[in-house]
């Protein structure tokens, strides 16, 4: 009978436990879990903040009774692993003030990552700085809210548990004020596609300060003091700049380490030590897009690592593939979510980038509620390898990510996007599907029947001679603005007025998403025009750019 240690509960010590029960019944299973729980939802804990989620026991998912009766697993909350002597293989454990030693003849490591507080003057002394990573942190905001009534909150960081803090504070009736270092919110978006977040929660009366970092804090921490020596009076501080990996327990034992602490392991989880196993957010993976050592903090690839470990402990083949980062956030009445390379690292990565954009609704347009889905997709402009995509909509964001994202583990290109068979009636989805339209977009791109001009290039394109033609109708001008020093040709009256263009020119079209500009486009170069088209249209422009915008 094979003995199994695993250090560390939740997605993927409990994933290793009950799999391998599955595959063992006469395998003995020690899961030791340093804090209170051994199972809980951790991406639901802001949820319970605002009340959304309102009975705290809901998030609590198994119990070690629970664990035992249907498992038979040994599982052992407030035991903390501080030590492996690899030699004899054992650990120590400190539990209630004693120590004892249990042996293993495998161990598992899950020990996750903890929430990353940056050295900042003043920050020991202050009294009202929180991080959310597991139920203990949970309970102390809440203790904070219930017992202060506070009145305004700061959220130092703008990554997916930034903004979910900062939506369930707000929805809470705290005013809320977010604070990045960086200058876009969100970074695994590109920043075209992150504004479209930010507008929605400055809407909702979250005040957003981009470019800008805390460097201290004062009185007890009441006061932020930011870079540029402005200060703002909070109640309470959510730290949310980012993760560690918890490794003082692998690090202790001269297990290698790599990118940021990560602990190493090969393709069958294993670490520099025999019989030593690692999965979850304190390993480092391979990014399968670009093949570098990556840090990838999400449930699900904790939860997959956690089966395989499992797998491979009971004598399976299974191989550790990597991931490609796959993650979603809520902010109010819009939802963002993003799979693989955004397009910045992707050029980072010096691998040959092209990217398109699409405006699409989620469901058929003539049925009731349809609603806008703006997509991009970045991919090689010559085999038409995908290496991400992220999309922004009120409903039917999810849906089409994970299909991209799917598209990219199962290795399709862009040739394969049209191909793709979605279940179609009205309420659901459209005939053509938004993720068929991307495809398509982009298909046009690589073929070369279409020459497309990024939001970002447009000045440059007009600085060396280019004439912006809009074909929109003048009632849309009128209605939302133009571009400055455009001129505007309907896309119905193109053909009625083409002696108005001059072919010694060059033309960017552009309406309002780019499906009728890309008709212009192909008109006017079979009639030998010079022509390119504004990726992403008006309505990216104006999202990213308002204040390019002429209102009349």
């Amino acid at each position: 009978m094979s003995k199994v240690v695993i250090v560390g509960g939740v997605a993927g010590g409990m994933s290793a436990a009950t799999r391998l029960r599955r595959l063992d019944e006469e395998a003995e299973i020690i899961v030791f879990e340093k804090g209170p729980y051994v199972s809980f939802a951790n991406c639901g804990l802001p949820y319970y903040v605002s009340g959304e989620i309102e009975d705290r026991s809901d998030l609590l998912l198994q119990t070690p009774e629970a664990l035992h009766d249907r498992f038979r697993l040994d599982v052992r909350p407030h035991h903390e692993v501080v030590s492996i002597d690899v030699e004899n293989k054992t650990v120590t454990v400190k539990s209630n003030g004693e120590t004892t030693t249990e042996s293993y003849d495998k161990l598992i490591l899950s020990p996750g990552a903890k929430p990353f507080v940056p050295p900042i003057e003043g920050v020991k002394a202050a009294e009202n700085i929180y991080t959310l990573r597991n139920v203990p942190d949970l309970d102390k905001i809440m203790k904070r809210i219930d017992d202060k009534n506070p009145e305004k909150a700061v959220v130092i960081g703008a990554g997916y548990i930034g903004i979910e803090m900062a939506e369930n504070l707000k929805q809470r009736g705290i005013d809320v004020v977010i604070v990045e270092k960086v200058p876009q919110i969100l970074p695994t978006l590109d920043e075209e596609m992150a504004v479209y977040i930010e507008n929605e929660i400055k809407e909702q009366g979250i005040e957003v300060l981009t470019s800008q970092s805390a460097v201290a804090f004062k009185d007890k921490g009441q006061r932020v003091v930011l870079e540029d020596g402005s200060e703002i009076e909070t109640d309470m501080t959510v730290m949310s700049v980012g993760v560690q990996p918890e490794n003082a327990l692998a690090e202790s034992a001269g297990i290698a380490l790599g990118l940021r602490g990560g602990i190493l392991v090969d393709e069958n989880y294993e670490t520099s030590i025999s019989d030593i196993y690692a999965v979850g957010d304190a390993i480092i993976v391979k990014n399968q897009i670009t093949g570098d050592d990556a840090l990838i903090s999400l449930a699900s690839p904790a939860n997959r690592q956690g089966r395989q470990v499992a797998d491979i402990i009971a004598g399976m083949e299974r191989k550790n593939n990597g991931s490609i980062g796959t993650a979603i956030v809520r902010a109010f009445g819009l939802t963002a979510a993003s799979t693989g390379l955004n397009e910045r690292m992707a050029k980072m990565n010096d691998l040959n980038v092209a990217s398109v954009h699409t405006l699409s609704k989620d469901h058929a347009g003539y049925y009731p509620g349809a609603t806008d889905i703006s997509l991009k997709l970045v991919f090689n402009p010559e085999d038409g390898t995908i290496y991400g995509a992220q999309g922004v909509g009120v409903k039917g964001v999810d849906k089409r990510i994970d299909i991209l994202s799917t598209a990219i583990k199962a290795g399709l290109t862009v040739h394969d996007l049209p191909e793709l068979e979605f279940t179609y009636a009205p309420p659901f989805g459209s005939a053509k599907d938004p993720v068929n339209m991307i495809g398509y977009a982009a298909l046009n791109i690589i073929e070369g029947l279409s020459e497309s001009v990024q939001w970002h290039e447009l000045d440059d394109e007009i600085k060396a001679g280019a004439v912006l033609l809009d074909v929109r109708s003048e009632a849309e001008l009128e209605e939302s603005g133009r571009f400055p020093d455009s001129i505007n040709i309907p896309l119905n009256d193109l053909r009625d007025r083409i002696d108005e263009l001059d072919k010694d020119q060059t033309y960017v079209t552009s309406c309002r998403s780019g499906q009728r500009s890309y008709i212009a486009e192909r008109l006017l170069k079979q009639l030998g025009y010079k022509v390119k088209n504004l990726d992403g249209a008006f309505e990216l422009y104006q999202t990213i750019k308002p204040e390019e915008i002429e209102h009349v």
